[in-house]
C-alpha cells in the first residue's frame, strides 16, 4: 500500500478540501500564535529598587525567540532569554519545550548555571534526536545586595549601561555549551554589581541582524545609541524606542529574525 506523504496532494482531488484543511491550518497557527503571546506575556515580576520588562516580535506569525521570569523563593528574580534554532512552527514547539523545562529547572535548582545544566540534561536526548540546539542566558538579579549572577548557553552576552555614565561597560565573560550541544555540563557563572540608574539589556540577534533594503545590518553600534539616548526614560519607553530604530532602519524591508529583548533598570 502506498501513503502520501504530503496530505495536501490528496486533499487537492477532493472538491472543496483543499481549502478547508487551509482554512483549518490558518486557524490553528493564530490559535498557536495566541498560546504563544499569552505564555511569553505572562506576569512580570514587581520588586523594590528597579524594574524589569519583556518583549517579543516573531518574524513570522509564531515564533522561536523566548524570554520568561520566575520569582524565587530566597526574594531573588530569575531572568531567562533565549533563541531556538529554526522559525515558525517547529521552533515555536521548542520554545514552549524549553519553557517548561526552565520553569522546572528554576523550581529545583539555586543558581543560574546549575539552571541551565538542568535544561540541558532535560532537553538532550529530544534535542539530539530533532537535531536542534537552543541559546540561553540566565541571570538571577538580588534587589536586596544589587547583584547580578549570571550564565550563558551560547548565547549573546546583554548589554550593561552605566546610567550615570552613560556609559556601556563590558561584563566579564562567560561561554558555554548549547543546549543540546554535549550531555552533563556545567555552566559557569560571573556576577557583577548595579547602582541606580544601571541596566541590562538582554536581547537576541534578530536585533542587530535586522536589515535594510540595501542589505546594511542594524548592528550593536546603533543599539547601543539608542540605549544611551534614552537611558533616562522607563523601560517600556526605552524598548518602545529600539523597536522604533530597528523600523526606521530597515525602512520596511521585511523582518527576516525573531526580535526579543528582556531590560531590567535600577532605580528607587
Amino acid at each position: 500500500m502506498n501513503f502520501v506523504k504530503d496530505p495536501s496532494v490528496f486533499y487537492s482531488k477532493i472538491p472543496g478540501k483543499k481549502q478547508m484543511m487551509d482554512r483549518t491550518l490558518e486557524r490553528e497557527i493564530y490559535l498557536a500564535r495566541n498560546i504563544q503571546m499569552k505564555l511569553l506575556n505572562g506576569k512580570i515580576p514587581k520588586f523594590e529598587g528597579g524594574e524589569v520588562l519583556g518583549s517579543s516580535l516573531p518574524a513570522h506569525l509564531i515564533g522561536g525567540d523566548y524570554y520568561d521570569f520566575y520569582l524565587l523563593a530566597n526574594g531573588k528574580i530569575r531572568i531567562v532569554i533565549g533563541d531556538v534554532m529554526g522559525k515558525g512552527i517547529p521552533a515555536a514547539m521548542l520554545m514552549i519545550l524549553t519553557r517548561g523545562a526552565f520553569r522546572s529547572a528554576a523550581e529545583s535548582t539555586d543558581s543560574p548555571g546549575k539552571t541551565l545544566a538542568a535544561i540541558n540534561q532535560a532537553l538532550y536526548e529530544d534535542l539530539r534526536t530533532l537535531r536542534a540546539f537552543v541559546t540561553l542566558f540566565c541571570a538571577d538579579w538580588d534587589p536586596k545586595t544589587g547583584v547580578l549572577t549570571y550564565a550563558n548557553a551560547g548565547h549573546l552576552l546583554p548589554l550593561f549601561i552605566k546610567g550615570k555614565k552613560r556609559t556601556v561597560k563590558e561584563i566579564p565573560n562567560v561561554t558555554g555549551t548549547m543546549i543540546g550541544g554535549l550531555p552533563n555540563q556545567v555552566y559557569k557563572e560571573e556576577s557583577i554589581q548595579l547602582e541606580d540608574n544601571d541596566m541590562i539589556f538582554f536581547y537576541t540577534d534578530g536585533i542587530l541582524e535586522a536589515q535594510n533594503q540595501n542589505g546594511d545590518q542594524y548592528k550593536r553600534d546603533r543599539l547601543i545609541d539608542a540605549l544611551l539616548s534614552n537611558i533616562d526614560k522607563g523601560i517600556k519607553e526605552i524598548g518602545q524606542y529600539v523597536i522604533e530604530s530597528v523600523n526606521r532602519f530597515t525602512q520596511g524591508a521585511p523582518q527576516k529574525d525573531d526580535i526579543t529583548m528582556v531590560l531590567l533598570k535600577i532605580g528607587e
